[in-house]
């Protein structure tokens, strides 16, 4: 399988235990992939590709994931508005819990990394975002010569184009830059 990922842009967040679920529970990863280490660094999380083909070298690179490792409250039941006049009652403290939180969020660069098996490992992102009940995973990619777009939302796959627009900066004069040739200030 071939693939290249264009444009990549998450916002997803689910618990870090769902993701640790996912991995031990030995997903059908891409044939390019033979396992994914999972590794912790403080607040950073790093899934990496671990090759399946002998022939990538051992100094390359593979693509990892990269998501940052958050603590929030989780209420079992909606706390009150703030606000809201209260006379008289003593207040109950609302059941709750700190769960971490995996945030694959930002663009190619920030949530997927390196280019060896870049391809593959976004489609392990895919079945991740699947399981993501909060954020938006989107993408252009291409595989076998064709473009595909990618539209995920809370867990749930949706319609998704690609729309090829005219580049405003290409074309026509006076396109507003600076002509760095001819800058007098530019020696």
């Amino acid at each position: 399988m071939s693939g290249r990922v264009y444009r990549l842009h998450s916002t997803l967040e689910l618990p870090l235990e769902d993701v640790m679920e996912f991995f031990e529970n030995d997903p059908e990863l891409p044939p390019e992939v033979e396992d994914v280490e999972v590794t912790r660094r403080n607040n950073t999380l790093i899934l990496k590709a671990v090759a399946a083909d002998d022939n990538l070298s051992k100094y390359t690179p593979t693509a990892q994931l990269k998501a940052s490792v958050t603590e929030n409250r989780v209420y079992e039941e909606e706390p009150p508005r703030a606000g809201a006049p209260r006379w008289g009652e003593e207040e109950e403290e609302i059941p709750s819990e700190l769960v971490e939180f995996a945030c694959f969020k930002g663009d190619r660069e920030t949530v997927l990394q390196n280019t060896a098996l870049q391809y593959p490992m976004f489609l392990v992102l895919q079945e991740i975002a699947k399981i993501a009940e909060k954020g938006t995973l989107t993408a252009i990619t291409e595989s076998d010569d064709e473009l595909h777009a990618t539209r995920i939302v809370e867990g749930e796959e949706r319609p998704a184009t690609i729309e090829v627009v005219e580049n405003p900066s290409k074309g026509g004069s006076g396109s507003g830059g600076v002509n760095w040739r001819d800058n007098k200030f530019i020696s």
